[in-house]
């Protein structure tokens, strides 16, 4: 008999993850290779300090194993918020970064503490209200601000503007009045890494391409004999000397910097908060030992890194994607990798001082710029294009605007961007419009309503029968209300052996988020080794892509109807207590209630066929009544209820032991009190049966006429058929 395979252990942090100290030793140096240059390259683009960088990066990681989270990100500066903390510190300075940048640490410490607050009340679920499309563009249009507030690192001299159309205006003049060994030396240093990140070898994941191009440039920069501004500067004992202190006093005592101030907290408080939670979701996933981060333990990490850091002077504290990474390749384990990284970080100021203080600005611009075109390249736009028109439509808005105004009016030109055309699309796949909406005010009422469906929770039922959990979705499932589906996910229990997650056919709408969020827990669940988890009905909606999570929309659908089908949701649990019931729900998962485009494997929709079919069978028996009466009046004969036809009334056949079943028996239309069984589905019946007003299902049947009553050939077609 095989012995089953132990478990993995999971390592935890905190002092129970110091067991693991060799590997996440190691991890610890191989990142911290890597932190150097990408804490030197940030701080400059932030405008503050290069100690600075190094600083927050030393705070991160003497922090964040006792505070958790997540297992083995990476913290420390980022390069998605140095355009932001550029700008503020100009702004707060008034153009002078040595006066603005104290005053954006109380900035900084102010976003910790608002940090705190909202892990507090466990706000980080609101993250999931931000569409895919709307931070990818956010980020992208970071990464344009990068490359184009680097281009003075690679001239070798300031330019005069600030904005980003202004430097893009600006810089073919810079180019001519370039530094040609600076310019030389960042241009090697940029084209060695696109070269080396094209090489598909494991060992760069570990020393990744920018670390190369950092030693390089420092080597290229002694040969070619540069000096002075054009190197990295750090002052004799920078723990001393070097540290920045916040500047409470002086922003306090200016009123008209607090509007500033404001609007610096929330930009930071909101890009940080779900770059962070976006970033520890992405290295879940390729965790190897399947562990799950807390995002509302991380956002309260983040928010006391960022306190500390101000205090002392650092900056802003994201998880980064590259060192995390390189962390896990490197064997890390726990956050202690983080320690350790903090630990060779101190060691490298305090004993190689002098070596870090050779490296060229030009080299640490050009890896910069490589952040920021990994952030804003031509694959982000291929991507984003290929998971619709809309995605890329509401990702070039949010580019657009933010490279033109700033991060918040962006990120909120994006976000209205998705809502409208959402709405829109919502809009036209209902029919059926009341006489009201003739009126301009009844039609923007009915938008409005409308609209407030993609607010509202999309989930109608949730349970468990057995050991298979059930969960119906019933509204357009899309970011905007994806917390309640997020939500509902995170309660189902663990121990089920399979999940099924419902899209019954009153959802009209899915979003490109929200069919990420589902397949993402669909893989999640198998991947955990938790059971089979499996989406019902997605298949029915119409992709408006070829990407599997791309935006789904369904055929046209009554808005009565579909009102009248969620007045009373618990119709579509259909997950009674008993298995008899299973085939009930089961067939409803193959036939929405009321959309009326094509079902899978079906030439046309059950519904539509039911209807062509009572259609005909009406039209026969009035034809064969009317030929009677023309003919002959109402004779005497005999009327036969025989089984085998009587089942075409589209009555119920299970009173009718001899007759056929038929999918049709579903559709009843009055509620019987002796069948529970049906009795949610018969308020959707297509005709009414003829027993419930006291007739006997029946059939034509041949009957004798007298001759003399016989019509004769000219009179037209014989009746012989009576009903």
């Amino acid at each position: 008999m095989a012995t089953p395979p132990i478990p993995l252990e999971k390592p935890q942090n905190g002092f129970a993850g110091l067991k693991h100290w060799r590997q996440d030793l190691v991890a610890g140096l191989v990142v911290s290779l890597i932190s150097l240059p990408f804490s030197l390259g940030i701080a400059l683009a932030s405008g503050a300090p290069p100690i600075c960088g190094l600083i927050s990066a030393i705070v991160a990681g003497l922090i964040l194993p006792f505070v958790g989270g997540s297992f083995v990100t990476v913290s420390g500066p980022a390069a998605g918020l140095a355009p932001v903390l550029l700008a503020s510190t100009i702004l707060l300075g008034r153009g002078d970064l040595a006066v603005g940048y104290p005053l954006l640490l109380v900035a900084i410490c102010f976003t910790g503490v608002a940090q705190i607050i909202l892990a507090r009340f466990r706000a980080a679920k609101f993250s999931a209200m931000f569409p895919a499309s709307v931070v990818e563009g956010m980020l992208a249009a970071i990464g344009l601000l990068i490359i184009a507030k680097q281009l003075p690192l690679l001239v070798g001299h300031k330019f005069q503007a600030h904005d980003f159309w202004e430097i893009v205006g600006e810089a073919p003049s810079q180019l001519l009045a370039m530094d040609p060994k600076v310019f030389f030396l960042g241009v090697f240093c940029l084209a060695l890494i696109f070269a080396m990140a094209s090489l598909k070898s494991r060992w760069l994941k570990v020393v990744p391409p920018q670390v190369i191009a950092a030693v390089v440039g420092l080597i290229l920069g002694q040969l070619l004999g540069l000096k002075g501004d054009h190197l990295i500067h750090i002052p004799d004992e920078p723990f001393k000397h070097g540290i920045v202190l916040p500047n409470f006093q002086g922003l306090m005592a200016d009123r008209t910097l607090w509007w500033a101030l404001a609007m610096t907290v929330v930009t930071l408080t909101l890009i940080d908060g779900v770059e962070s939670l976006a970033t520890i979701a992405a290295i879940d996933k390729i965790d190897p030992f399947r562990r799950k981060s807390d995002p509302n333990r991380t956002l309260l990490a983040m928010g006391v890194s960022n306190l500390a850091s101000s205090l002392v002077g650092g900056l802003t504290i994201i998880p980064g994607g590259v060192k995390s990474t390189a962390c896990i390749v490197g064997g890390g384990r726990t956050q202690w990798a983080n320690f350790y990284n903090a630990c060779f970080l101190i060691i490298y100021i305090l004993l190689g001082r002098s070596v870090i203080n050779l490296l060229p600005l030009s080299a640490l611009g050009a890896i910069v710029i490589y952040m920021g075109y990994k952030l804003c390249g031509p694959k982000v736009w291929k991507h984003t294009a290929h998971l619709g028109a809309e995605q890329l439509l509401v990702f070039a808005t949010t580019v657009l605007v933010t490279v033109s105004t700033d991060l918040l009016i962006g990120i909120g030109a994006g976000i209205a961007a998705k809502l409208v055309l959402e709405a829109a699309i919502l809009t036209s796949v209902m029919r059926g419009r009341p006489k009201a909406d003739a009126t301009p005010w009844g039609a923007a009422r009915r938008w409005l309503a409308q609209t407030g469906e993609l607010f509202r929770n999309p989930v109608l039922r949730s349970e468990t029968v057995g050991g298979d959990h059930h969960l119906y979705l019933g509204r357009p499932v899309v970011c905007f209300n994806l917390m309640h589906l997020d939500s509902a996910l995170a309660g189902i229990p663990r121990s089920s052996s399979s999940v099924n997650l419902h899209v019954t056919g009153l959802v009209t709408l899915v979003d490109h988020t929200a069919a990420s969020t589902l397949m993402g827990f669909v893989d999640d669940y198998r991947r955990e080794g938790l059971g089979v988890a499996q989406i019902v009905g997605l298949d029915r909606l119409g992709k408006r892509s070829h990407a599997e999570s791309g935006l789904r929309v369904s055929q046209p659908v009554s808005g009565e109807e579909r009102a009248e089908a969620l007045a009373e949701p618990s119709r579509l649990g259909l997950a009674r207590v008993g298995p008899e019931d299973h085939a009930a729900a089961a067939f409803l998962d193959r036939v929405s209630l009321t959309a009326v485009g094509p079902v899978p494997d079906s030439e046309r929709h059950v519904i539509t066929r039911a209807l062509i079919q009572a259609g005909r069978h009406a039209i026969g028996k009035a034809r064969a009544a009317l030929a009677f009466f023309r003919t002959t009046g109402i004779g005497e004969g005999v009327v036969e209820n025989e089984p085998d036809l009587a089942w075409r009334s589209l009555g119920d056949f299970r009173s009718k032991k001899d007759g056929p079943e038929h999918g049709l028996s579903w559709f009843s239309l009055e509620r019987r009190e002796d069948d529970r069984r049906s009795d949610q589905v018969d308020r959707f019946s297509l005709c009414r049966e003829v027993i419930h007003h006291g007739l006997r299902p029946a059939v034509l049947v041949p009957v004798t006429v007298p001759d003399e009553a016989r019509p004769s050939e000219e009179d037209g077609e014989t009746a012989g058929y009576l009903d």
